[in-house]
């Protein structure tokens, strides 16, 4: 199985205040921006492209949002690593062979075909990541 750091998720108070630094100083291109309202995860999304590196920069939409919760416990900056797979379920399945733990409740398609789970950080030393696998071939 082969793993692709595919971006890296990162928490803000505000995308508004925080895009001007990747967009003009880090040279970023705003790919997309949306909101997912979908209860656990209740977050904007703006989507930027730095030379070939994909930053999500997250917003929480309200103070019981995952985000929110991140940002008063350990304040803004890096929330989760994302690495690419070709098959998210056989992913799953290798890694719990090997002892990986998934957060189960977090296995979805997002709204952008982004289909994707999060490993437990107690199996990561930690860190929060998430396992991502692109439904249809354009990404």
């Amino acid at each position: 199985m082969n793993y692709i750091l595919d971006h890296v998720g990162i928490a803000v108070r505000s995308i508004d205040d925080a895009l001007p630094f990747y967009l003009n100083i880090l040279n970023g291109v705003l790919e997309d921006r949306y909101t997912s309202d979908i209860p656990g995860v209740e977050v904007h999304v703006a989507v930027v492209k730095t030379d070939d590196k994909i930053i999500e920069l997250l917003e929480p939409t309200n103070k019981n949002s995952p985000i929110a919760r991140f940002i008063k416990q350990k304040g803004k900056g890096v929330h989760h690593l994302a690495y690419r797979v070709d098959d998210l379920d056989k992913a799953i399945q290798e890694g719990r062979k090997n002892g990986i733990r998934f957060l189960d409740e977090t296995l979805r398609t997002n709204t952008r075909g982004r289909r994707l789970i999060y490993i437990n950080p107690v199996s990561t030393d930690g860190t929060l990541m998430e396992l991502c696998e692109y439904l249809n071939s354009e990404n």
